[in-house]
């Protein structure tokens, strides 16, 4: 279990420093931002599962921070790309 921990938390580690590359690059394709977006959905869901101790609950508990992510993380992306549309 413990080395299960290490590498959960070395993903996240991962998973953070590529959010924080890609921050650094002065030219953002779209594609990044989505894989910016899921990298975010796939970190909140690795916290929730096993730093929150909520992989072993109901499936009702579970969805909770996971919709709740979810739906934070699509009115971003809407956010970011409605200037795109609206330039068009």
């Amino acid at each position: 279990m413990k080395y299960k921990l290490e590498f959960i938390w070395l993903s996240l580690v991962t998973l953070s420093l590529f959010a924080y590359i890609m921050g650094q690059v002065e030219y953002f394709p779209k594609l990044f931002s989505i894989l910016l977006l899921l990298g975010t959905l796939v970190k909140g869901q690795l916290i929730t599962d096993y730093f929150m101790g909520l992989k072993s609950v109901r499936l009702k508990y579970r969805l909770i921070p996971t919709l709740w992510l979810g739906i934070v993380i699509s009115l971003i992306a809407v956010a970011y790309y409605l200037p795109y549309e609206a330039s068009y």
